[in-house]
C-alpha cells in the first residue's frame, strides 16, 4: 500500500519539488518545510485527494486502498457461513472431543454404534448453534442493507452537480451535500455551511446518546465565503491522521497549491451517524468511510465475558474427563482379565486373516478406546447449547421487567452482554461513581460567594425542599413561576406572559444505539419533537437572594458611564461575576418556541428614554440611602447559613462574613433592624424607579440553553435569574442583556475548553464599553486558587488575601454541605500581551507533532495571575431510592466503594446522605504526599493488638484522596491498603482520575479474587466499567459512553437493587442448579452402561438400543432443564427484597461449588446403582433377552431423572407441567412406535414389540414404581425435614417456607426475623453510649501506632468530629484524619 500511495503522490510531490522552497514565516515556525514533506510517513498520515477531476490521478491511485462506505457487520456470507461457523464451533473443546469420538467410531476395531448414528448428537448440537447464528447474522444483514441503501447527495464530476447516491457508493474524497435533519453518511471535513458564521450544529444522539447540540466549524479560510461552495475549484490536498476510534481527537492540515497550510481538528469533522440540526446546508469532503469511520471503529457490539459458573464448569468437565478415563481404564483392565481367564480363545474371539489373535495389551487398548465411545455421554455435549438458550430466556425476562423500566426517560434495562447474567448473583464488591450515578446530575444553583461576601439563597433552598418535578398544567406552572421569579417591575408587552410549559423529553429524539435510524427530511425540525438537555423545571428556576439581587442591580447600573458617581471596584466584581457565569461556557441559545433554532442575532429592543440628568438625580438619592445602609445592608447576614442544617455552621458563616469586613462589624446591625427595613424599602423603591425608567422595552421571548454539561446550564440559568441573560451566541460574539435591559455584545477572541487535566475553562473577550481584553475563567478551586495573582500593592495584596481566605472558607462549608464548587476568576490583558499569546496559540494550532502539548502550554500560559471574583455552590441532588438501595446491598454482604473525582468534603457528605457511611462509623481519612508517612499510617490503622473476633469491621470507613492513592499504587503499598480496606464497610476514593479508578478495580479483583461490579454514567467511568467482572452503565445526563461500554445499562441507581438481589439471585440459582443437574443426569445414565460391563465381560456391549441412548439426552430429558433454568424461582421477589441476606447464597457459591459437585456425583452413582440393580434383581433368573432387560432400566432411569428435576423445581407453572409430563409421554410414544416398526433395524437383536409386551406385565409397573422411590429417597422432602430438626434450617429454607404463608402472615414473620437480626447486631453497641464507645475505640487505635510525633492525637478525633456535624445531616461521627 505504501508503494502505491507513493506513486499516487508522485505528481504532487514533483510539483512541490519544482517550486522554490517556501521560507517558513516567523509566525509559523512549527510547519513542515518542503523537504520534510517528502519524508511524510504514510503509515502515520492519511492523504486525501478530492474527487472533482482536478486530482484524478491521485484520487484513482489512493481510493483503491481506502475503505469504501459500505458496511458489513455480519460475520458470514452465503459461501463462508458453513466453514467459518464450523471453525468457530470447533474452538469449543467439547465439540472437538465429540468429533474425535465420531472419527474413532469409524475404525472397525472400536466400533460401538453404527458409524452414522454416532454423528447424530454432534450434528444436532452443531445444527442448533448454526441456526441461532444464522438468524442473528441475517438480522444484521437486513440492517446493513437498509443502511447501505440510504441516500445522500454526492458531487458528480461529470455532471458538475450533486446527485443522489447510496451510502455504499460514497468514497473517500467525495464531496457530500447535507441538509437539515439528514444523517451524516461518513466522516466528513466541513468546508461550507449555510450559516453566515460557518457553524454547523450536530445532534450526536446516534453516536453517544447526548441530546444537546454540538457545534462544528468550517475549516479556517472557508468560513468567509459569500457564495456557495463550488467543488470543481477545490485543489487542496488533505493530510490527516490514520483512522482511529478516538471520538474526541482529530488533527491534520490542508495544503493549498501555493504550499500554504491550514490546520484543522475535531471541531471541523462531522462524524458518521450524527444528524445535521439547525443548518440548512452543509458541504464537506469525505475523510474516512465505512469501517474506517470513528463510529464504526467504536462499534464493537456486545462483549464476550466468561462467567464464574462457566469457569467452574470447565474445571468440572475436566474432572468428568478424569472420571471417564478411570471408568475406561477399569473396563480395559477388566476386559484383559476376563479374556485371560479362558484357557483357550473363546468362540467370539475371531483371528485376523493371518490367523493371529490380538495380544491382551493391544486388546485392552482397543477396549479402552471402545469404552470411551460407549461412555461418551458422560461429557454433556448439549450443556453449552442449553446454557446459551437459558441465558437468552433470562435476558428476555430481565429486559421485560416493568420495575426496571424508567417511565420518565422511557428507557428499559439493556442487556448488552448475554452470557454473564448469573454473575449478577455473585457480586461481592461494587465500585460506583458519584455524580450522575448516586446523584441526579441535575445541577441546581444553591449558593454563591462574591468578593468575599456569602449569599445563602434561603428562598431558593426552601423552593428546592418543596419542589416536585411534575408535568404541570399551564396555569399551575405560571403560579410556580410567579413564586420563584422576583418581580423586576419591568414592563412587558400584553401578549407576552411567562406561562410556557417545561420542555418535555420525547421518545422521538431518543438515541438508537445500534444504527442510524433517523429519516431524512427537509426543513426545520418540529419543536414538539425536541429534547433539550439540562432544561428541567428544577434546573431552570432559581429564586434570587434578595440582598445579592439588590447589590447586582446597583452594580449593573454602574457598568455604563455611571462611574463618576460611585466607586467602581465592588460594582465591577459583582458585574464581572455574573458576566462570567453568562459568558464563560459553550451554551447554545435557542427559543422556547423553537428549541433547536439557534439565536445568533439579538432581538430588537426599544431604546431607553432616560437622560443622564435623571440617572444623576436617582443616584444622589441612592447615595443617601447607601450611607444609612453601609453598616447593615452588606453585613446583615445572620441568615447566611440558613440552608445549612447545623446551627453552629450558620453562626460561623455569619460571624466570618461580619468580623472580617473592613468597614464595620455586625454589632450595630442587630440594633438597627427597623431602620434597616425602612431604608431597604426606600432603596428598593429607588432601584425599581431606575429599572422602570430605564427599561421601556424588553426582549420578545424566553430562551432555552443547551449545554454540554449540567454545570454550565445551572450557572447560565443562575445568571438569568439575576437578569444577566445570555441572549445570543456566535463563534465571534456573545450578547448578554443586563438587568436594566441594556444589551452588551462581547467579541469572542478565543475559547479554551474544559479538560480533565487543566480542570478549568476560559473565554477571552473584548469588553464593548471599556474595550479591554478580559479573560474569564471558571474551574475547580484546587486549581484556580493556585493561579491567583499576588498584587504588588500592600493594601491590594491584603484585600485580595482576605477575599481569598474568606472564599476558601465558604468553599469548605459548601463542600461539607454536599455542594459542587466552582471558582470564578478574571484577568485583564494588554493588547501587546494578547497579541503575543495569540501568535503563540496560532503556531500551536498549526502544528502537527506535539500539537496537544503545545495547546496545553498556551492555555497554561494564559491562565495565570488571575483575580478572584467569587465561587458558586451547586447542588447535585441525590437520586430517589439511593439510600435504601445501598442499605439493602450492604445487608446482602456487598462491599461498596465510591470512586469519584469530586472534592473530599463533598464526597463524604454525599456518603452520609446515601447511608454509605453511618453516624456511628469511625472514619479513617488518609491525605498525604509522602510515601513513608502513608506507609506508617496504613500500618497504624490496621489493628494488631485486638483479637480478630473483637474487630467490628462494619463500623469503619476509609476516605482517601487521589494523591495518596498514587503513592499507594506506585509505592508497593497495595497489600497494606487492601488489608485496611477489607476492615472497612465503605471506602471513598476522592479526586480520582479515570485511570486510578480502573487500577483500583483491577487491584481488588485480582488480589482479593472477588467478583466485582462497576457502575457509572460518564465517559470518565468507561475504563472502570470495563475493568470489572460486570459493568453497568447509567443512561443519564452525561451521554451514552458508559452505556456503550457496559454489560448492562439502567437508568436509575435504585434499579440495581432488584437487578442484583432478585434477578441476580434467580439467574445464579437457576443456572447453577441446571449445570449440576446436567452433570448428574449424564453420570447417572452412563453408569448404567458401566455396571452392565461387569455382566458382559467388559466387551463394550449395551443392553439399551442406541436410538434410545441418543434420544435420551437430545429429546427425552432436554426440555425440563431449559424451562427450569428460565422460569424457576426458589424464593419470591418480595421475599428476596425483604431479606437481602439471601443474596449471600450466591456470593458464597453455595449451590455450585466443588463440594456440591462431588455430592451430586455420589448421588448420581447411588441412583444409577439403584436403577440398575433393582430391575436386575427383579428379572434375575428369567429368560428375557438383553433389550427386554435394558428397557425397564432405561424407563426407570428416565422416571428417576425426571422426578429428580421435579423435586428441584420450586415454582410450578403450566410450562413446568407440560415439559415434565410431556417428556414422559414423548418417551413412551417414541418407544411404542419404534419398537413396533423396528423389525430388523439392529441385527442380530432387535427391540421389536418389547415396550408393548412389558406394558402388559404387572412386574414392569412395580419396578417403575419402586425404583424411583428408592433412588430418590434421600431427596424426599420429609427426609430433609427430619434432618432439618437436627442440623437447623438455613435462611434460604426459612424464606422458602415463608413464601408458602399468606401475604399478611409472611410480612409479619419477615418483620420479626429482621427485628431479631437487628437486635442481635445492635447488642454490642447498646452496652455504652455511641460516642463514648467510638472514642474509646479510637483511642485504642491511636495507641496502636497512629499518633506520631508532632501530631495532636486528641484533636484528630474530637476536632474532626465537630467538623462533620456541619451540613444538612446532624450526625455524631468520630473521625481519625491525617
Amino acid at each position: 500500500m505504501a508503494l502505491s500511495v507513493d506513486s499516487a503522490l508522485y505528481r504532487w510531490q514533483r510539483l512541490g519539488a519544482k517550486s522554490a522552497p517556501q521560507t517558513v514565516s516567523e509566525s509559523t515556525p512549527l510547519l513542515f518545510s518542503v523537504r520534510d514533506r517528502l519524508k511524510l510517513n504514510l503509515n502515520k498520515w492519511r492523504i486525501v485527494f478530492s474527487n472533482n477531476g482536478r486530482q484524478q490521478r491521485g484520487w484513482d491511485q489512493a481510493s483503491r486502498f481506502y475503505s469504501g462506505n459500505k458496511i458489513q457487520t455480519t460475520k458470514y456470507t452465503w459461501l463462508t457461513f458453513l466453514p467459518k461457523n464450523l471453525f468457530k464451533q470447533f474452538h469449543r473443546l467439547a465439540n472437538l472431543y465429540f468429533l474425535f469420538l465420531v472419527v474413532l467410531n469409524w475404525f472397525p476395531q472400536m466400533e460401538v454404534f453404527h458409524r452414522e448414528i454416532t454423528m447424530i448428537p454432534l450434528i444436532v448440537v452443531l445444527l442448533a448453534s448454526m441456526i441461532k447464528d444464522a438468524i442473528e447474522d441475517y438480522k444484521k444483514y437486513q440492517f446493513d442493507k437498509k443502511i447501505n441503501s440510504s441516500k445522500s447527495r454526492v458531487y458528480d464530476k461529470k455532471d458538475h452537480a450533486y446527485v443522489e447516491k447510496c451510502w455504499k457508493d460514497v468514497r473517500v474524497g467525495d464531496f457530500v451535500q447535507l441538509q437539515c435533519n439528514e444523517t451524516i453518511p461518513a466522516d466528513i471535513l466541513l468546508l461550507y455551511s449555510s450559516d453566515q458564521n460557518g457553524i454547523c450544529h450536530l445532534e450526536t444522539a446516534n453516536l453517544d446518546g447526548e441530546t444537546n447540540l454540538k457545534q462544528r466549524r468550517v475549516v479556517m479560510g472557508f468560513s468567509s465565503q459569500n457564495t456557495s461552495f463550488e467543488p470543481e475549484f477545490f485543489q487542496n490536498t488533505i493530510i490527516c491522521e490514520m483512522p482511529n476510534n478516538d471520538l474526541n481527537k482529530f488533527k491534520g492540515y490542508m495544503e493549498q497549491p501555493n504550499h500554504e497550510r491550514i490546520g484543522f481538528n475535531i471541531e471541523n469533522l462531522l462524524l458518521r451517524g450524527c444528524t445535521i440540526r439547525n443548518t440548512e446546508v452543509a458541504i464537506g469532503i469525505v475523510i474516512y468511510a465505512g469501517h474506517e469511520t470513528k463510529a464504526m471503529l467504536n462499534n464493537n457490539g456486545p462483549r464476550y465475558k466468561r462467567s464464574k459458573i462457566e469457569r467452574r464448569m470447565n474445571v468440572d468437565i475436566f474432572l468428568c474427563v478424569g472420571l471417564l478415563f478411570t471408568m475406561c481404564l477399569v473396563g480395559s483392565i477388566g476386559h484383559g482379565i476376563w479374556s485371560g481367564s479362558f484357557p483357550e480363545h473363546p468362540p467370539y474371539d475371531v483371528p485376523d486373516e493371518n490367523g493371529n489373535f490380538l495380544s491382551p495389551v493391544l486388546s485392552g487398548f482397543y477396549m479402552f478406546l471402545t469404552m470411551i465411545i460407549l461412555l461418551q455421554v458422560l461429557i454433556p455435549i448439549s450443556l453449552y447449547v442449553s446454557i446459551e438458550l437459558v441465558k437468552l430466556g433470562q435476558v428476555f425476562l430481565i429486559h421485560n421487567d416493568i420495575d426496571l423500566y424508567d417511565e420518565e426517560a422511557d428507557l428499559p434495562i439493556q442487556c448488552r452482554a448475554l452470557n454473564i447474567t448469573e454473575d449478577l448473583g455473585q457480586i461481592q464488591y461494587i465500585f460506583s461513581d458519584k455524580t450522575g450515578t448516586l446523584t441526579e446530575n441535575k445541577m441546581v444553583f444553591r449558593r454563591c460567594t462574591v468578593d468575599g461576601h456569602e449569599f445563602s439563597h434561603q428562598e431558593n433552598a426552601k423552593r428546592l425542599e418543596t419542589h416536585k418535578e411534575l408535568d404541570l398544567e399551564d396555569e399551575d406552572f405560571a403560579k410556580l413561576q410567579q413564586f420563584t421569579l422576583p418581580q423586576m417591575n419591568i414592563e412587558r408587552p400584553a401578549t407576552y406572559q411567562r406561562t410556557m410549559r417545561p420542555l418535555r423529553r420525547s421518545q422521538s429524539a431518543r438515541a438508537h444505539f445500534q444504527g442510524h435510524t433517523r429519516s431524512r427530511s427537509l426543513g426545520r425540525r418540529d419543536s414538539n419533537q425536541s429534547q433539550v438537555a439540562f432544561s428541567s423545571t428544577i434546573e431552570k428556576d432559581v429564586t434570587p437572594d434578595s440582598r445579592l439581587l439588590r447589590r447586582v442591580r446597583e452594580a449593573a447600573l454602574r457598568t455604563e458611564n455611571l462611574s463618576p458617581f460611585i466607586h467602581m471596584k465592588t460594582a465591577t466584581s459583582f458585574t464581572d461575576f455574573f458576566l462570567a457565569l453568562a459568558i464563560c461556557n459553550t451554551v447554545v441559545v435557542s427559543t422556547t418556541t423553537e428549541p433547536r433554532q439557534r439565536v445568533t442575532v439579538p432581538p430588537p429592543i426599544k431604546p431607553s428614554g432616560i437622560t443622564l440628568e435623571k440617572i444623576h438625580q436617582i443616584f444622589q438619592r441612592l447615595k443617601l440611602v447607601s450611607l444609612s445602609q453601609s453598616f447593615s445592608s452588606s453585613q446583615s447576614s445572620s441568615d447566611l447559613g440558613a440552608s445549612f442544617s447545623a446551627k453552629n455552621t450558620e453562626e460561623h458563616l455569619a460571624t466570618l462574613d461580619c468580623c472580617d469586613n473592613d468597614d464595620s462589624c455586625c454589632d450595630s446591625s442587630r440594633g438597627a433592624g427597623l431602620q434597616d427595613k425602612s431604608s431597604t424599602d426606600f432603596g428598593s423603591a429607588s432601584l425599581d424607579e431606575v429599572f422602570q425608567s430605564v427599561t421601556h422595552g424588553t426582549l420578545p421571548t424566553d430562551f432555552c440553553y443547551e449545554a454540554e454539561s449540567p454545570d454550565e446550564a445551572a450557572l447560565v440559568y443562575a445568571a438569568q435569574a439575576y437578569s444577566f441573560t445570555l441572549v445570543s451566541r456566535t463563534p465571534e460574539q456573545v450578547t448578554v442583556r443586563l438587568p436594566q435591559g441594556t444589551l452588551l455584545t462581547f467579541d469572542i477572541l478565543y475559547t479554551l475548553g474544559f479538560d480533565s487535566v487543566r480542570k478549568r475553562m476560559s473565554v477571552v473577550v473584548r469588553h464593548p464599553l471599556t474595550k479591554e481584553i478580559i479573560v474569564y475563567t471558571k474551574g475547580a478551586d484546587s486549581v484556580i486558587m493556585d493561579l491567583l495573582e499576588d498584587p504588588a500593592d500592600t493594601n491590594a495584596e491584603r484585600r485580595m488575601k482576605r477575599i481569598k481566605d474568606k472564599t476558601q472558607k465558604h468553599l469548605d462549608y459548601y463542600a461539607r454541605d454536599g455542594l459542587r464548587t466552582l471558582c470564578i476568576a478574571k484577568k485583564v490583558l494588554s493588547e501587546d500581551d494578547f497579541q503575543k499569546w495569540a501568535n503563540f496559540r496560532q503556531e500551536a494550532e498549526a502544528a502537527i507533532d506535539n500539537r496537544d502539548e503545545l495547546l496545553m502550554e498556551t492555555a497554561q500560559h494564559l491562565e495565570t495571575k488571575l483575580t478572584l471574583l467569587g465561587a458558586t455552590g451547586i447542588e447535585d441532588r441525590l437520586q430517589d431510592g439511593v439510600p435504601d438501595t445501598i442499605a439493602a446491598l450492604r445487608e446482602a454482604g456487598i462491599q461498596i466503594w465510591v470512586l469519584t473525582g469530586d472534592k473530599q468534603e463533598t464526597a463524604v457528605n454525599i456518603a452520609y446522605s446515601c447511608k454509605l457511611l453511618d453516624q456511628r462509623d469511625t472514619v479513617f481519612t488518609i491525605n498525604t504526599e509522602n510515601k513513608e508517612t502513608c506507609e506508617s499510617k496504613l500500618f497504624g490503622f490496621i489493628p494488631t493488638s485486638l483479637p480478630a473476633s473483637e474487630i467490628p469491621g462494619p463500623e469503619f470507613g476509609l476516605v482517601i484522596d487521589g494523591r495518596t492513592l498514587d503513592i499507594i499504587l506506585q509505592g508497593g503499598l497495595e497489600e497494606r491498603f487492601l488489608e485496611l480496606a477489607r476492615l472497612c464497610r465503605s471506602v471513598l476514593c476522592c479526586r480520582s482520575t479515570p485511570l486510578q479508578k480502573s487500577i483500583v478495580v483491577k487491584l481488588v479483583r485480582r488480589q482479593l479474587k472477588v467478583m466485582t461490579l462497576s457502575i457509572g454514567d460518564g465517559a470518565n467511568d468507561v475504563s472502570m466499567i470495563q475493568a470489572a467482572d460486570v459493568g453497568i452503565g447509567i443512561s443519564g445526563q452525561e451521554g451514552m459512553q458508559a452505556v456503550m461500554a457496559s454489560d448492562f445499562a439502567i437508568s436509575r441507581f435504585k434499579h440495581l437493587k432488584k437487578l442484583l438481589l432478585v434477578h441476580g439471585h434467580w439467574c445464579y440459582a437457576r443456572l447453577a442448579k441446571m449445570v449440576i443437574y446436567f452433570f448428574y443426569k449424564n453420570v447417572c445414565y452412563v453408569n448404567l452402561l458401566f455396571w452392565y460391563q461387569f455382566f458382559c465381560g467388559f466387551s463394550g456391549n449395551t443392553m439399551i438400543d442406541y436410538w434410545q441412548m441418543i434420544f435420551f439426552n437430545l429429546f427425552f430429558t432436554s426440555l425440563p432443564p431449559l424451562v427450569f433454568g428460565v422460569l424457576d424461582r426458589d424464593v419470591s421477589a418480595e421475599t428476596l427484597l425483604s431479606l437481602p441476606e439471601l443474596y449471600k447464597n450466591g456470593q458464597n457459591s453455595e449451590i455450585y461449588k466443588l463440594s456440591t459437585f462431588i455430592i451430586t456425583m455420589l448421588d448420581a452413582f447411588y441412583q444409577s446403582l439403584v436403577c440398575f440393580f433393582v430391575p436386575y434383581l427383579a428379572y434375575k433368573d428369567s429368560d428375557i433377552d438383553v433389550f427386554s432387560f435394558g428397557n425397564p432400566i432405561n424407563t426407570v432411569s428416565l422416571l428417576t431423572i425426571i422426578l429428580h428435576q421435579a423435586l428441584e423445581m420450586k415454582t410450578w407453572t403450566l410450562f413446568h407441567w407440560i415439559t415434565i409430563i410431556g417428556s414422559v409421554v414423548i418417551y413412551l410414544t417414541f418407544s411404542l412406535i419404534y419398537n413396533a416398526v423396528c423389525v430388523a433395524c439392529n441385527p442380530p437383536t432387535d427391540p421389536y414389540w418389547i415396550m408393548e409386551k412389558q406394558l402388559s406385565e404387572p412386574a414392569f409397573y412395580l419396578v417403575c414404581l419402586i425404583t424411583p422411590a428408592i433412588a430418590l429417597l434421600p431427596r424426599f422432602e420429609y427426609f430433609i425435614f427430619a434432618l432439618r430438626g437436627t442440623f437447623g434450617a438455613s435462611l434460604l429454607l426459612k424464606a422458602q417456607q415463608l413464601d408458602k404463608l399468606p401475604k399478611g402472615q409472611r410480612d409479619c414473620e419477615i418483620q420479626k426475623l429482621r427485628s431479631r437480626k437487628q437486635a442481635t447486631s445492635d447488642a454490642p453497641v447498646a452496652s455504652a453510649a455511641p460516642n463514648e464507645d467510638l472514642d474509646q475505640r479510637n483511642s485504642h487505635f491511636l495507641s496502636s501506632g497512629i499518633a506520631s510525633p508532632g501530631q495532636d492525637s486528641g484533636n484528630l478525633t474530637k476536632g474532626k468530629a465537630k467538623n462533620f456535624n456541619c451540613g444538612s445531616h446532624r450526625r455524631s461521627v468520630s473521625a481519625v484524619t491525617l
